[in-house]
């Protein structure tokens, strides 16, 4: 089941469980859309994976299923990952 970490790791914006702009790679690093643009070229600077849109988990299946709490912000580590 995915995290559904609750922020961008770039900006700290909130990115909430239902937030459209919740981008994710392979390994769940978790960045909003506008970081995923115009900070990183759309590679993960953790894995240098590329992104897809996070699913929206029905709010249904939150009480059984919650969200992470836990936030990572590593502002420093948003440049886009050198992949060889």
């Amino acid at each position: 089941m995915l995290e559904l970490r609750p922020s961008c790791e770039c900006c700290n914006k909130d990115l909430p469980p239902a937030a459209a702009d919740a981008m994710i790679c392979s390994f769940e690093c978790t960045f909003c859309a506008d970081c995923v643009e115009h900070r990183l070229g759309g590679t993960c600077p953790n894995c240098g994976g590329g992104f897809v849109a996070r699913p929206i988990r029905p709010a249904s299946k939150l009480a059984n299923n919650p969200p992470s709490t836990n936030r990572i912000f590593n502002p420093a580590g948003c440049e886009p990952a050198k992949v060889a």
